[in-house]
């Protein structure tokens, strides 16, 4: 089964991957002229560590949204990636965009592997906010139109960002 990519999602991807690898190549430059202290085997092994963690917790988040997507979002014959139904189930109950927590971790994963700290301290968090509100915006402006009324309504009563334990143990833990 093939997967559809439309104008947006395309667009997405772009800029994630720019933002990913522009902030690789600032950081480690950065990181040449500025941070030279943290450069030490301990700081790069525990980074390392921490990295692995932060891009597991990242996998998972994306992949329970993924599934939920995939479960609940196709009605009949269409395309894989694309969705017809509005998913409100699973872990949608409790968040609106829960694979936008692995996308916004995953900056902040590559730096931690990566052991740049201009990258872990400055870059990520920065790209971690401009993914989400890229994320939000797209995704929220699509859901609308997409689904109308039924996705006000969701909106309405469902948040953003997880509020709960239970949502987060959901999105990062529970399979």
């Amino acid at each position: 089964m093939s997967i559809k990519l439309d104008l947006s999602l395309s667009i997405r991807i772009i800029l994630w991957i720019v933002l990913l690898v522009g902030g690789l190549w600032l950081g480690l430059r950065l990181d040449r002229s500025y941070f030279l202290a943290f450069q030490t085997p301990f700081f790069r092994i525990v980074s390392f560590l921490l990295g692995v963690v932060v891009f597991k917790l990242s996998l998972h988040a994306a992949a329970v949204g993924g599934r939920a997507l995939a479960k609940y979002g196709r009605v009949g014959n269409i395309p894989r990636g694309q969705t017809n139904r509005l998913v409100t189930e699973d872990i949608y109950s409790c968040t609106r965009h829960p694979m936008l927590f692995g996308l916004v971790l995953l900056p902040l994963a590559l730096a931690l592997l990566m052991g740049s700290p201009s990258f872990i301290f400055l870059i990520a968090p920065i790209e971690g906010v401009i993914i989400a509100l890229l994320m939000i915006i797209f995704d929220e402006m699509e859901s609308r139109m997409k689904f109308g009324k039924e996705f006000e309504e969701y909106r309405k009563k469902t948040p953003i960002f997880p509020r709960t334990t239970k949502c987060y143990k959901k999105l990062f833990i529970d399979s």
